[in-house]
């Protein structure tokens, strides 16, 4: 009997690297690598500090493809898949987690999902648009009073003729303006239509009663991110703007909410990643009792379980995503459940490299302390570890043989 390691189709899998599957990621990996250490490190810090978005440099990643990895060729994108994504906002959370979420904002929640759920006509007159960056965009879904129980939401839109009119507030928007006068682009909007219905609207700039309300300032992290408040005061939208049928807004969300959990989660091995590059380069360079500081047993165990972490964080998120299926849904399980680790994982590597390198990881020069402030967002936005607990429990308890 032939031995089965022995054969071709199992040498070609151990050779299988699970981070760039092909040419095309591979290639992709090194334009990031580039991109990241030319044009996105150099202006973190001031973008941070000003607490301003860089939108030259977004569509600067527009024209380097970046802001449609997952879109059809024909509408500008790459026609890649859940791997290209989460490798870009991987790299780009290294250097600027702030800039990688107005671009996962961006490409994932506003353009993936109308490339999912909208019509021919609407992605003819979207994705080649969002995919250059001529268009900044967002999803609307939480408000004032409404986070985690999405079906509460108070925004309406009333059917009236061949038009919708929305009323309500959506809060905490990333891309919800360009600057403090300037509205974002286009939207994704949820409301309500009925009793625990909700439906999805495409809602352009320029219409009549739709404006840019405060500007989020003075947050924790990810400043280099514009975050609004959106008021929409009797906007009439055309039916040809909603996304799919009245009523199947929360089926469209659900499917959305997945790759952009993944996607923060791999925003958070890019913290992570970096975070450790740090504590490493520190601990050979920094000398204490005589000795490199690499050499003390509490230095070595920040480093050694941080990247023990990271690499079983990042295997988990690239697994999921080389399983992933971007136009479907039903795979929350593994989408949360990468989330929920890598988001502590990245978090954790913040902080030990804080504590590696004592005084100076609290200093702005080190970059740790704006990735430690970054990373917090992460275990709050696109699902709470809490909401997280609550959907793999259920889901298992629904399906044990999930526990395969």
């Amino acid at each position: 009997m032939p031995d089965p390691l022995a054969s071709d189709a199992n040498e070609d899998w151990r050779c299988l690297d699970l981070f760039a599957p092909t040419t095309e990621h591979a290639l992709l990996a090194e334009t990031l690598e580039e991109f990241v250490a030319r044009e996105v490190e150099p202006q973190a810090a001031d973008h941070d500090r000003s607490e301003t978005f860089n939108a030259a440099l977004f569509r600067r990643a527009g024209e380097l493809g970046l802001l449609g990895v997952t879109l059809p060729d024909e509408y500008g994108g790459a026609g890649l898949d859940a791997v290209a994504s989460v490798r870009v906002l991987e790299a780009l959370s290294s250097a600027d987690p702030g800039f990688a979420l107005a671009v996962l904002s961006h490409s994932i929640l506003f353009a993936q999902n109308v490339n999912v759920n909208a019509n021919d006509l609407q992605r003819k007159h979207v994705l080649p648009r969002a995919a250059t960056g001529e268009w900044i965009g967002w999803m609307c879904m939480t408000e004032p009073g409404v986070g985690t129980d999405v079906l509460a939401m108070k925004t309406r839109a009333r059917r009236d003729g061949d038009h919708y009119v929305l009323d309500g507030i959506k809060t905490f928007i990333t891309n919800g303006g360009v600057d403090d006068r300037t509205l974002g682009d286009a939207f994704v909007v949820y409301a309500s239509t009925g009793e625990r219905s909700l439906t999805s609207f495409l809602v352009e700039k320029g219409v009549e009663g739709f404006r840019l309300g405060q500007k989020w300032s003075d947050k924790l992290g990810m400043r280099a991110s514009f975050t609004a408040e959106l008021v929409f005061d009797g906007v009439r939208v055309p039916v040809g703007n909603r996304l799919g049928a009245e009523g199947e807004g929360t089926l469209a969300m659900m499917r959305n909410l997945e790759i952009e959990r993944l996607a923060l989660a791999a925003m958070s091995t890019g913290i992570a990643r970096r975070c450790l590059r740090v504590m490493v380069d520190y601990a050979n360079e920094r000398q204490s009792f005589g000795v490199p500081i690499r050499e003390h047993g509490q230095v070595q165990r920040h480093i050694a379980e941080n990247f023990a972490a990271y690499r079983a964080a990042r295997t988990y998120v690239y697994d999921t995503a080389r399983r992933i299926d971007l136009n479907c849904t039903g795979q929350r399980l593994d989408a949360d459940g990468a989330k929920l680790v890598a988001s502590q994982v990245g978090k954790r590597a913040a902080d030990a490299a804080i504590q590696v390198l004592g005084g100076y990881g609290y200093m702005g020069e080190y970059v740790v302390e704006r990735l430690w402030r970054d990373a917090k967002l992460l275990e709050i936005g696109g699902g709470t570890l809490e909401a997280h607990h609550k959907n793999i429990t259920k889901d298992l308890a629904r399906d044990p043989s999930q526990l395969r």
